[in-house]
């Protein structure tokens, strides 16, 4: 049986009509979400990918000072952004004179803070997602409801319960259902995905994180910022420790 949409719509009730012009908003909504944190990810990923490869290796030779100049060119890149808080934080406590553990342990709690701010970042338009998967249905349902009122007020105007007066409105009422569950079945389905997926992003920022508070604790040599005191070790690199900016390439 083939449907024309274009007729359903024209002979919709209004309140109906309102409810489809909803469930399109929502599809739209969810598009726009999905291509946007699409863009945001791959983008932020090959910047990231650009920052491990030029502050890597002055990562791990302890030039802190180098690679938060560095982080400050890649500001779109959220693994520069993060790297770059811990680093200046280590530096500056440094500079005012605390010991390297003291310096670590307040550089840890500022990518903590940072990690908090580019996860809300990264998971903006979420709710969007959630929201929809969640209600689409029930407001398809609303539609296939007010519809089927629609059915009725058809039969007392015109004294008649066959099917030739209610099939078409009852049809176009189920149309509305089936069109809520076409919004809401993809749209769990990109949430699921998505957060997934921007988890797996978060976790690779923690990692770097980690990896970076154990290089600022590690025995070595600290260059601070220009007119700085000294405040570290000069020992090497122990052998075998890799670079934070590793973490995301």
């Amino acid at each position: 049986m083939e449907i024309d949409l274009v007729e359903l719509w024209a002979n919709m009730p209004a309140l109906v009509k309102a409810v489809v012009v909803v469930l399109t908003l929502q599809a739209l909504a969810t598009i726009y979400v999905l291509v946007d944190r699409l863009i945001l990810l791959m983008s932020s990923q090959s910047r990231s990918r650009a920052f491990a490869a030029e502050a890597g290796a002055k990562l791990a030779a302890g030039r802190f000072s180098e690679v938060a100049a560095i982080a400050k060119k890649h500001d779109k890149s959220h693994l520069a952004s993060f790297i770059e808080t811990g680093v200046e934080v280590f530096l500056a406590r440094a500079e005012d004179g605390h010991d390297r553990e003291k310096a670590a342990e307040f550089a840890k709690r500022a990518l903590e803070r940072k990690g908090e701010n580019l996860s809300e970042s990264l998971n903006r338009g979420l709710n969007i997602l959630a929201s929809t998967g969640s209600t689409a249905p029930f407001i398809g349902l609303l539609g296939t409801v007010l519809g089927i009122l629609n059915a009725f007020r058809l039969i007392g105007e015109e004294s008649s319960g066959g099917m030739a007066t209610i099939g078409p409105a009852i049809s176009e009422a189920l149309v509305v259902t089936g069109y809520g569950l076409l919004v809401a079945i993809p749209t769990v389905l990109v949430f699921n995905w998505l957060s997934g997926k921007i988890a797996k992003y978060e976790a690779g920022l923690a990692n770097a994180g980690s990896e970076l508070v154990d290089q600022l604790e590690a025995d070595v040599a600290v260059q601070p910022k220009q007119g700085a005191k000294k405040n570290g070790s000069d020992a090497k690199v122990p052998a075998g420790t890799g670079a934070p900016a590793t973490a995301m390439a």
